[in-house]
């Protein structure tokens, strides 16, 4: 992804949650997103058999 729309993926994630932005953060959070995305890509690309069922669930 290009750092364009990293930078207006930061931007509205930002202005959503209310965060501000320290401009020497940019970078890093930029560098962050990218790493997350591309392993959001890479388990979204791995196949799965339909008769899979769900993890379950505890709660305490």
């Amino acid at each position: 992804m290009e750092e364009a729309a990293l930078d207006a993926l930061i931007d509205a994630g930002t202005t959503i949650l209310g965060i501000k932005m320290e401009p020497e953060w940019r970078a890093a959070v930029r560098t962050h997103l990218a790493i997350s995305l591309d392993h959001a890509a890479a388990v979204l690309e791995a196949p799965l058999p339909d008769n899979l069922d769900p993890a379950p669930v505890f709660r305490a």
